[in-house]
């Protein structure tokens, strides 16, 4: 049965912070791919912007607990039987799946977060043995901080980009299908059934999100001075 397209309004589903965290970390991880295969003196810049993507992700973490209502991780959590569920079609009332991250964009959200947080913490600890070292690498052993560069340099490397990769492909098989995810992300709104809950996107809330980020930078800059 279909929709009612009068029933239909926009909602607000992505809140600023959560807009401006996605095309900041989308930004940023793309200079760490270019810099870190550069080389040389752009490593000077791939330390910095892995700094500045840590303290992303340690905001992203703060505002899955505390931000908009379909940025909380809680909405985004799935039980095992509601994926298979929604890999069968089986859609139930109240489900809203196509609002915010769906059981399989959740996969690849948690995934690209959790490669990230490795990332961003081999390099704290690398050492490439010629000129670059993160600031945390005096606080392991010469024997970790090569194994941890190995995996940031190689394997961590090339799977992050498979990731970035796959979640592209999946932008452009849902485009294909008539749901272009892209704009959401810009403007913050989806149409969709009035009752849907919106986000909460108030004045006060950004503010929040700009103390939270400001604190995450503030732990970053300290990181960054631990290596002397």
């Amino acid at each position: 049965m279909s929709i009612d397209d009068s029933s239909q309004v926009p909602v607000r589903v992505w809140d600023l912070p959560t807009r401006a965290f996605h095309w900041l970390l989308v930004i940023s991880v793309l200079a760490l791919i270019i810099t870190g295969h550069v080389g040389g003196s752009a490593l000077d810049w791939h330390l910095r912007l892995g700094l500045w993507v840590g303290a992303l992700l340690v905001f992203r973490l703060v505002w899955g607990l505390v931000g908009g209502r379909w940025s909380r991780f809680a909405s985004f959590i799935y039980a095992p039987a509601t994926v298979i569920r929604f890999l069968k079609g089986q859609h139930r009332p109240g489900d809203h799946f196509e609002v915010g991250h769906n059981p399989l964009g959740s996969f690849s959200v948690f995934a690209l977060l959790a490669l990230l947080i490795v990332q961003v913490g081999t390099g704290l600890v690398s050492d490439d043995e010629i000129a670059t070292t993160g600031p945390l690498n005096r606080f392991v052993s010469s024997a970790a901080g090569l194994t941890a560069t190995h995996w940031h340099k190689d394997a961590g490397q090339w799977l992050l980009i498979a990731l970035v990769v796959l979640h592209l492909c999946a932008i452009a098989f849902y485009k294909l299908r008539g749901h272009n995810l892209v704009p959401a992300m810009i403007t913050g709104d989806k149409t969709l059934p009035a009752d849907v809950p919106a986000s909460t996107d108030s004045p006060a809330t950004r503010v929040v999100a700009a103390v939270v980020l400001a604190l995450c930078l503030a732990a970053a800059v300290w990181v960054s001075r631990l290596g002397g």
